[in-house]
């Protein structure tokens, strides 16, 4: 009979390339994998692995399993959002990813609210600027800033996200008249080695302007522009939140990302679900305006 506690021990290394690590990913320890991959091998009667001096490699057996557990994995995955998806009741618990800027600053009444008109769902708020995945069940509702997407999921595409390059009244009224016909003069806010930010600034109305500081976190982006540090490039909505920010005059909308709400395909049948899906679009839906600008 097949111990399926090895598939996941087998996935694990042949995704790693070393015990210790797959043991780290699957918070088990080094032994405890070694026997689970060992047993596996003597059940098949095959060597999955050989070791070399950067890890270890799957053999010509481990090639041939790796599909068919793979499949097996993307199965059990399946099973368990179809569980999930026969709850039909108003109550429970759902998983919500978003970046913490739209959290933050746009999320909260409208999570609030839903609360209020339904005090048996509870929320659990994932707030990263990296994607959770909906296929490996990572999260049961995504609201992502894209321009495509990449996963086998069902969503809905609300509108644009315009994103502008916003800085201070005060600091455009102070170094605006004085900067040179390609931004000399004036200050980017950076955000370090990165690509699509540097060409963004390279093709903007001000390619000359100088670049400071490495600030990763847009957040604190925000709050640098707030304070008259220079420019940035920021999400449309932050004028309806913060007046004493500006679209610096001369400069374009970057508008190829798109606000969505995603979820698995199953969990369209979960009543909590659907009920938070349509409110949180609904409530999304009325700031469209804020998100899209003139």
């Amino acid at each position: 009979m097949m111990d399926w506690k090895s598939v996941p021990a087998f996935l694990a290394v042949a995704r790693e390339g070393s015990l210790r690590a797959a043991a780290d990913h699957l918070n088990a320890t080094h032994a405890t994998l070694r026997r689970q991959i060992e047993a596996l091998e003597a059940q098949l009667g095959a060597q999955l692995f050989r070791r070399a001096q950067n890890g270890l490699h799957l053999t010509a057996a481990g090639k041939t399993l790796l599909p068919q557990a793979l499949e097996a994995e993307a199965q059990l995955l399946q099973g368990f959002s179809a569980v999930q998806g026969l709850d039909r009741e108003a109550s429970g618990h759902i998983r919500v990813s978003v970046d913490p800027m739209t959290a933050h600053f746009l999320l909260a009444p409208v999570l609030a609210d839903f609360s209020a008109l339904y005090p048996e769902i509870d929320l659990e708020l994932r707030l990263s600027f990296g994607i959770d995945s909906i296929e490996k069940l990572e999260t049961d509702v995504s609201i992502r800033h894209v321009t495509q997407v990449q996963e086998d999921v069902v969503g809905r595409k609300l509108f644009p996200l315009n994103i502008g390059v916003f800085a201070a009244r005060d600091y455009l009224d102070r170094a605006l008249p004085k900067a040179g016909p390609k931004g000399q003069g004036l200050d980017w806010i950076g955000y370090g080695p990165e690509p699509v930010l540097q060409q963004m600034i390279a093709q903007s109305a001000f390619p000359k302007g100088r670049i400071r500081h490495s600030i990763a976190d847009p957040e604190m982006h925000l709050h640098m522009a707030r304070a008259g540090a220079g420019m940035t490039f920021l999400a449309n909505w932050v004028q309806a939140q913060f007046p004493e920010l500006q679209r610096v005059p001369g400069t374009k909308f970057e508008s190829s990302r798109s606000t969505w709400v995603l979820l698995h395909g199953d969990l369209q049948r979960v009543k909590r679900v659907r009920l938070f899906v349509d409110y949180l679009c609904a409530a999304l839906l009325e700031r469209r305006a804020d998100f899209i600008g003139d």
